[in-house]
C-alpha cells in the first residue's frame, strides 16, 4: 500500500481539558459516517502548525487558545481511509488551555445532531471515563490511551 501513496495528508489537533479533568471532543458526520474525534483538523499550504491550531479553534469554536505544547505526532505508517487518493497521514497534537470552557456550547450525548455533511457537536468527556473505543480513528486511540495514562 504505502508504494501507491505520493501525497501526505497532515492534520493538527487540540487536547483541552478543563478544570473537572474532562477533556473536549467533536462529534461530527462528514464523507458519509459518524466520527468522533479531537478538535482540529488538515493544515492549509504555507500554514504553520500553530496557525492551523489557532485557526481551527477560531473556526469551529470562536474560542483563543493559549499555553500550546507538542503532545504527540504520529510516529507510525498511517494510510487514510476515506479519501479517494491514497494518503500517508500525519497526526499532530498539541496540548492547549482555553478560557471560559462552561461557555462552549456543547451536547450532553455522542450525535446529537441531523445526519447533515459537515454538522458537528462538542462534548466534555470525563477521562476518568474515557475508553479507546469513545474515538474513531486509530491514531486518536492512541492519543486517547497517552491522555488516560498520563492522570
Amino acid at each position: 500500500m504505502s508504494s501507491k501513496i505520493k501525497q501526505f495528508n497532515i492534520r493538527v489537533y487540540g487536547l483541552c481539558l478543563n478544570a473537572k479533568n474532562e477533556v473536549l471532543i467533536t462529534d461530527e458526520f462528514r464523507l458519509g459516517m459518524d466520527m468522533t474525534k479531537f478538535p482540529g483538523g488538515g493544515l492549509d499550504f504555507g500554514e504553520g502548525t500553530l496557525d492551523c491550531l489557532r485557526r481551527e479553534f477560531k473556526e469551529e469554536l470562536d474560542r483563543e487558545i493559549s499555553n500550546i505544547r507538542h503532545f504527540y505526532t504520529t510516529d507510525y505508517f498511517q494510510p487514510t481511509h476515506l479519501l479517494g487518493t491514497p494518503q500517508q497521514l500525519i497526526s499532530i497534537y498539541y496540548r492547549a488551555d482555553i478560557r471560559q470552557t462552561d461557555t462552549i456550547s456543547v451536547a450532553k450525548k455522542r450525535f446529537d445532531f441531523g445526519k447533515i455533511d459537515g454538522a458537528q457537536t462538542f462534548r466534555w468527556l470525563p477521562l476518568q471515563q474515557a475508553s479507546l473505543e469513545e474515538m474513531t480513528f486509530p491514531i486518536d486511540k492512541k492519543v486517547m490511551g497517552m491522555l488516560i495514562s498520563a492522570l
